[in-house]
């Protein structure tokens, strides 16, 4: 190397401690933006995907809608009221799978250690990055500028030395931002984080840590893994390591997901066969959208109930060939329901789940972890 050639701090990440380089590029308000491209009269306007009706679920919102409090997996009621000015528009999946597969052909242009994690963000390992560009920070500014290009719609994105600080970081400057965090600087922005940023501390996780003097990585970082086990069990690992900015998962190409589900727990007991029912249309919605984007196909479909004295049951049914519509999950879903109706005791919680997933090509391959709670 000459005197006068600067070497990126990228460079060095790569080579320091056997780090890698990572990116985690998410698009925004997706489904939403793929509306308003497509729909001039959108734009600027609060625009949530979705059903509109009594039993309806918004799928994606707007960013012009998200200003309101409008959110996904929100109930589109609540939705309307906290934004009365709200564009309900149906969902349109081929639309989204299409602009997906233009994306992720950009991302294949420079690395093939690509992990999709939906329709619309993935991990990218660029430690060897096939176009030698070397700098990750550059590589993560090229793959947005040519997805603005090509889509019309933008992309933020998230750059480390870790799959768990580049998603942290892609979340940073949320729209069509972009944060960097290099070797040395990950248990430092960590510690200033509110806990509910931390990937897989859910609202009731957030406050049973608030109860115990918990609010920021900072605070988290300060106990150590006895204390974390006394209390979270299995979780306190992740969360030790998270909280000092460690993660040494790879980013992989292809993996195999068990299951892809959701469940919803209820502010109150539910027994009745009328509220049963409709709030299997909620799940319903909902789970489907996840099943959309992960473009999973299985054979099972699982219920899943919580009784309120905390005792669970579950029913399966599985058939012969892959579900690949949702009029055909949700009749399973809701023929299960009909089974187990009148119940013996009042529930806390339902889901749903698809499993005996099966390979889709350039389908994503779902995470094990991919049981979502949904409110």
């Amino acid at each position: 190397m000459s005197d006068g050639e600067k070497r990126t701090d990228d460079e060095e990440a790569g080579e320091a401690d056997g780090l890698r380089k990572i990116i985690h590029v998410d698009m925004d308000a997706f489904f939403a933006s793929v509306e308003q491209r497509d729909n001039p009269d959108l734009r600027g306007k609060p625009v949530a995907v979705g059903g509109s009706s009594g039993r309806g679920v918004v799928a994606a919102a707007s960013y012009e809608a998200r200003k309101f409090g409008v959110r996904s997996a929100m109930p589109s009621v609540t939705a309307k009221r906290k934004c009365p000015d709200l564009i309900f528009v149906k969902s349109r999946f081929d639309a989204y799978r299409e602009v997906s597969q233009q994306i992720r052909a950009i991302f294949r242009h420079h690395t093939d250690l690509v992990e999709p994690l939906s329709l619309d963000e993935a991990y990218l390992d660029v430690t060897e990055d096939k176009l030698g560009i070397g700098s990750a920070t550059r590589i993560a500014e090229l793959i947005r500028q040519e997805i603005r290009v090509k889509t019309r719609l933008t992309a933020s994105a998230g750059v480390s030395y870790n799959k768990f600080l580049a998603k942290i970081a892609s979340d940073q400057n949320k729209p069509d931002g972009m944060c960097v965090i290099r070797p040395g600087e990950g248990a430092e922005f960590v510690s200033t984080l509110p806990i509910r940023r931390f990937h897989g501390v859910g609202p009731k996780g957030a406050e049973k840590m608030a109860r115990l003097g918990i609010e920021t990585g900072g605070d988290l970082a300060a106990k150590d893994i006895e204390w974390l086990r006394a209390h979270f069990g299995s979780f306190a690992d992740y969360l030790y390591r998270a909280a000092r900015g460690i993660d040494l998962r790879p980013v992989r190409s292809s993996r195999t997901r068990k299951s892809v589900g959701g469940e919803r727990t209820f502010s109150r007991d539910l027994s009745s066969g009328s509220e049963l029912r409709e709030t299997m249309e909620e799940i319903i919605d909902i789970v489907w959208g996840y099943i959309e984007r992960a473009e999973a196909k299985g054979r099972t479909v699982t219920l899943k109930m919580k009784y309120n004295d905390f005792t669970i049951f579950s029913r399966a049914k599985t058939v012969d060939t892959p579900i690949t519509d949702r009029e055909t999950f949700a009749g399973i879903g809701r023929a299960l329901l009909e089974e187990v109706l009148p119940l013996p005791m009042p529930i806390r919680l339902m889901g749903l789940t698809l499993s005996k997933l099966e390979s889709n090509g350039e389908a994503e391959k779902p995470r094990p972890d991919a049981q979502l709670s949904l409110l």
